[in-house]
C-alpha cells in the first residue's frame, strides 16, 4: 500500500549549535535499452527524496495494528493476471526490439546496393541477404503485431478488477493513517531533529544539511506494475560528507496498487 503524506516541519525544531552536515543522496537504477535489450544504469532525476528522522514504516506499521480492520490484501488472481500481463509485455517487446534491429539493417542493406551495378558480385551479395532478412523482417512484423494484441487484451481485461482492489485500498489507507500528519510532528518534537525533503538534480543526487543524526532516507520510483520503495537508514555525522546510494539493491519491490 502506498503511504502518502504532506511533509510537516515541527515548529521549534532548530539546527544543532555547531552547524549542520551534510548527506548527499545519489539515485540510479538499471534499465533496458529500447535499442540493444542490454540493461544500463540510468541516474534518477527529478526523484523526490525525504529525510526522515525516525522510520517512517514503523510509524504506519503501528497505526495499521490498532485500526480497526486490516488492510484488504491484493488477491491472488489479481497478481497471477498481471504476472501474465508483464510476460505477454515483454514478449511483445522482445519482438519489437528484433524488428527493429531487422528494420535498420534491411535500411544499411538498401544503402549499400544503391551505387552498385545489378550485375556486380558484391550487389548479388547483398540482394541476397536483403532477401533473406526481408522474409524474416515480414514474418517478425506479423509475431509483433499479435504479441502487442495478446498484451493490450489482457491489460484491458484487467483494468476494472485492478481498480477496484487499488480503491478499496487506498480508502483504507485513508482512514487507517488519518492521524499520521500529527504522529509524525509529534515524532519530531520529541526527537529534536528536523525533516526534509528535496529532489534528485539531472544526474541523480540531492544534498542535504541536517543537524548530525540518525536518519532514515525514503523515496520511491513507480515502474510499470512495480514501485521500487526505499526506507534506509542512515548516520549523519559532522566532517565529510555521508553519502548513501539508491538502487535497486537496497529497494524493496511493491505491486504499485
Amino acid at each position: 500500500m502506498k503511504r502518502s503524506f504532506l511533509l510537516v516541519a515541527a515548529a521549534g525544531l532548530a539546527l544543532a549549535a555547531c552547524g549542520p552536515a551534510q548527506l548527499v543522496v545519489t539515485a540510479e537504477v538499471d534499465v533496458q535499452d529500447p535499442n540493444t535489450g542490454e540493461s544500463v544504469n540510468r541516474p534518477l532525476s527529478d526523484l523526490e527524496i525525504q529525510l526522515l528522522p525516525f522510520d517512517r514504516d514503523a510509524i504506519f506499521d503501528s497505526l495499521a495494528t490498532v485500526f480497526a480492520t486490516p488492510e484488504p490484501e491484493i488477491p491472488q488472481d489479481l497478481m497471477d493476471a498481471r504476472a501474465e500481463i508483464a510476460a505477454a509485455q515483454e514478449r511483445w517487446r522482445n519482438l519489437e526490439n528484433r524488428w527493429n534491429t531487422l528494420r535498420d539493417t534491411l535500411q544499411t542493406l538498401t544503402e549499400a546496393m544503391e551505387p552498385l551495378s545489378r550485375g556486380e558480385a558484391q550487389y548479388r551479395l547483398l540482394f541476397n541477404e536483403f532477401n533473406d532478412l526481408e522474409g524474416e523482417y515480414a514474418t517478425l512484423e506479423r509475431q509483433m503485431e499479435a504479441a502487442f494484441n495478446e498484451f493490450d487484451s489482457l491489460q484491458k481485461a484487467n483494468i476494472e478488477y485492478e481498480q477496484q482492489i487499488r480503491v478499496q485500498r487506498r480508502n483504507w489507507a485513508d482512514e487507517a493513517f488519518a492521524e499520521v500528519g500529527e504522529v509524525w510532528t509529534a515524532k519530531m518534537r520529541a526527537i529534536g531533529l528536523p525533516a526534509a525533503a528535496d529532489t534528485t538534480d539531472a544526474s541523480g543526487v540531492a544534498t542535504f544539511a541536517v543537524p548530525a543524526g540518525d536518519y532514515w532516507v525514503h523515496a520511491r520510483l513507480e515502474e510499470v506494475f512495480d514501485e521500487l520503495y526505499w526506507n534506509v537508514p542512515v548516520t549523519v555525522v559532522k566532517g565529510e560528507p555521508v553519502t548513501l546510494n539508491l538502487s535497486r539493491a537496497n529497494a524493496q519491490v511493491r505491486p504499485n496498487l
